[in-house]
């Protein structure tokens, strides 16, 4: 494809202004996708429910949103870009008003879905419509804008999460979302406007055969990842039928978008060696940044004994580190090489992966606290030059496909990421129990005296038999402690290999032309 872009469309009004609504609505999105993690406990209280089962309160909004994302191309010709965007926070809004008053787990999936179908649309709209507004070479900052959205939301959504429900009510985690809403719709209105492209088209056909197969190929796909590591993945039948009708759905899917005239997406953007291999390398980055947001709470409240808040503010300067690093992407990135920014980023994410493999059970806060700090940094550093970097040969007109194209992939990107590292934890940690049994008998010195010592103090106030029971459990509880830390270990270090092993990646994109 040539490198000369068209750019015969330019907003009237200040493109920093017209962000102010954008950005509000796609950190909404975004923080809805985190902040209800730490409120499952309560939920699952409030609605009599185990807590295996209301997981499906994270499925459903999942699923929803997954559906949408690839659909908004065709919604934007049926309805036109604005009119779409501005529906799509309406029913955001108030379907997070019946989130809060849901009185049953049915209830909640139902109404999840809903937000999800209203949210899906507003990340790759707010994408595009930030892309369009300004020229090729001033992209970078107005992506510092976007990663502020992108990198930070996911962070703060436990801590503010842990905080709201811990303070007030988990409900009021979707109630929050209604002023907002509002504020974005009235803003939306008065400041958004429809490129000539954007606009609403006439004799607009629905691709009924391959939206029926996106959802049955996201839904099937997405219940094998959350559920697949609870069932024994592949050992269990369900598992592999719903498997193999996953992949003949996204089989059909991608077939008929191929061959198709009015196709709801248009994979035509692959051809664009830009496009792909930056889409490449976001999947990682977004598989690395869902997973490690998984874990790094259940290392800490699992195994550190902290609670949800506190687990939440102890990942806080992962916000700090991207916060600073888009201030600085946002005044000087221009200047700077954005392939030598990306690579630089996937650096820093390996580096605090590999820092977080020396965690044990005796650290401080400050051990958490750097590798977090650097996680932030490299997030954002790479983050915002690949999304420029990805769109920077793709037209004007191509721009709201490839968008939606782009964060579908993300988002299974994230949830295949979440459901690897959920597993990697189950089988190591097996694995290091079982090479540390082997070393938990009386042929054992170490052993011998642990088991002696902690015997001894409980004999103080139990007799022999009991004490040496006690000691045994004790010993045996310890061992599980350091099993599942050292695959936690194991696990940091698999997010950090990945990101090394994207960077040649980024030497096949090609870099972005400066105008003179």
């Amino acid at each position: 494809m040539s490198q000369e872009i068209a750019m015969e469309w330019k907003p009237k009004h200040n493109p920093w202004i017209v962000c102010i609504p954008i950005m509000l609505a796609a950190f909404m999105f975004v923080l809805d996708e985190t902040i209800a993690n730490v409120a499952l406990p309560y939920m699952a209280g409030s609605f009599s429910v185990s807590r295996q089962e209301s997981t499906w309160v994270l499925t459903s909004y999942l699923i929803a949103s997954g559906i949408v994302i690839p659909s908004v191309d065709f919604f934007c010709k049926l309805m036109g870009r604005k009119n779409f965007f501005i529906f799509s926070i309406i029913l955001f809004t108030v379907s997070s008003f019946l989130c809060g008053i849901a009185n049953s787990l049915p209830m909640m999936v139902i109404t999840r879905i809903l937000q999800g179908f209203g949210g899906g649309a507003v990340l790759p709209l707010s994408q595009s419509i930030t892309l369009e507004m300004w020229p090729v070479e001033k992209r970078a900052q107005s992506m510092a804008l976007f990663g502020m959205v992108v990198v930070i939301a996911p962070i703060i959504g436990p801590v503010l999460g842990g905080w709201i429900t811990t303070n007030w009510s988990w409900p009021f985690i979707y109630f929050i979302n209604i002023p907002i809403g509002i504020f974005c719709v009235y803003l939306s209105k008065k400041l958004i406007e429809d490129p000539p492209y954007a606009r609403k088209q006439e004799n607009v056909k629905m691709d009924t055969i391959g939206f029926y197969m996106l959802i049955g190929w996201l839904t099937c796909m997405q219940i094998v990842l959350d559920k697949g590591n609870d069932a024994d993945w592949f050992g269990s039948t369900w598992v592999c039928w719903m498997t193999f009708f996953a992949v003949l759905f996204a089989l059909i899917f991608f077939v008929v978008q191929a061959k198709k005239k009015d196709s709801l997406i248009d994979l035509s953007v692959f051809k664009d060696g830009n496009f792909f291999f930056g889409t490449l390398v976001q999947i990682v980055m977004h598989g690395v940044l869902l997973a490690s947001l998984a874990i790094l709470p259940q290392f800490l409240q699992g195994l550190m004994g902290y609670d949800a808040f506190l687990s939440g503010l102890a990942m806080m300067p992962r916000g700090m580190g991207a916060m600073l690093t888009i201030v600085f992407i946002g005044t000087v990135g221009a200047k700077i090489n954005p392939k030598i920014l990306t690579v630089a980023g996937l650096v820093v994410l390996s580096i605090s992966g590999f820092m977080l493999c020396n965690l044990n059970l005796h650290i401080a806060t400050v051990n958490i606290a750097i590798p977090n700090f650097l996680m932030g940094i490299g997030m954002a550093m790479c983050m915002i030059p690949i999304i420029t970097l990805s769109t920077a040969t793709l037209s004007q007109k191509q721009m709201t496909n490839a968008s939606g194209v782009q964060n579908l992939l993300k988002n299974l990107g994230g949830a295949i990421g979440t459901s690897i590292v959920t597993t990697l934890i189950s089988r190591k940690a097996q694995a290091h129990q079982s090479f540390l049994v082997d070393n938990m008998t009386m042929l054992n010195d170490n052993f011998i005296q642990r088991f002696q010592a902690f015997q001894a103090q409980f004999q103080a106030t139990f007799d022999n038999i009991t004490a040496g029971n006690l000691a045994n459990n004790l010993l045996y509880k310890q061992m599980l402690q350091q099993a599942n830390m050292g695959a936690f270990r194991d696990t940091f270090e698999f997010c950090a290999i990945a990101c090394v092993v994207i960077i040649p990646l980024i030497f096949l994109i090609k870099g972005i032309e400066k105008k003179s």
